[in-house]
């Protein structure tokens, strides 16, 4: 009986075709705003900071789980004004000092109005993760007011995005044999890989010296 509560609990539609509209167009108009901006920086004659950069959609049955995680109210409004990762952006850079560079640039932008940040990389997580967490209200344009919506975007290497992919493919295996040592395996791979951001950093800086 408790599990068709639970189920029942997923399957609650909290988006109205509006508020679709509204995740749809912040999530859109993030992903506008970096493409202009690694276009800016290419037209500058700068190598352009992103290797690639994707946005998605928290689903309505993981919003539902995570309001009811959370104690909050299973509704749109809370939806909006208590989950910061209703929309999502990731932006995988080359180089550490890319997303260094791309932190500074968004925090520049007048309009966006930075709630909160996680400097994961210089920090990282006892697991080893690493990644530079930015949360912003992003402000939605409609026909008779302007909605700020909540963006959560991370910014991280490739060779952090890597680890990451790997370490999320675990925390939802959980069958796995030997769980300790492949968690162990990750931390020190987390540790090498990092020194190796750092290293691909430096031989970087040297050939744009030569040039």
């Amino acid at each position: 009986m408790a599990n068709n509560d639970n189920n029942n609990k997923n399957n609650i539609n909290i988006y109205s075709p509006i508020d679709k509209v509204i995740l749809e167009a912040a999530m859109q108009e993030m992903l506008l705003r970096i493409n202009l901006l690694r276009r800016h920086e290419i037209a500058l004659g700068l190598t352009d900071p992103v290797e690639h950069v994707k946005g998605r959609i928290k689903s309505e049955k993981s919003m539902v789980e995570k309001l009811i995680r959370k104690n909050y109210p299973v509704n749109a409004e809370s939806a909006f004004s208590m989950v910061k990762d209703a929309v999502g952006i990731r932006i995988v850079c080359m180089f550490v000092d890319d997303v260094y560079r791309l932190v500074d640039v968004l925090k520049n932008q007048g309009d966006l109005n930075v709630v909160k940040e996680k400097d994961y990389i210089k920090n990282p997580k006892a697991n080893g993760y690493r990644s530079y967490h930015i949360i912003v209200k992003l402000p939605v344009h409609l026909v008779n007011e302007v909605r700020l919506v909540f963006v959560e975007i991370q910014i991280r290497t490739i060779a952090m995005d890597t680890w990451a992919s790997l370490e999320h493919q675990l925390k939802y295996k959980h069958n796995i044999k030997n769980q300790e040592l492949i968690v162990d395996e990750l931390k020190r791979c987390a540790s090498e890989l990092a020194s190796t951001d750092l290293s691909m950093q430096m031989i970087q800086q040297m050939i744009e010296a030569e040039e």
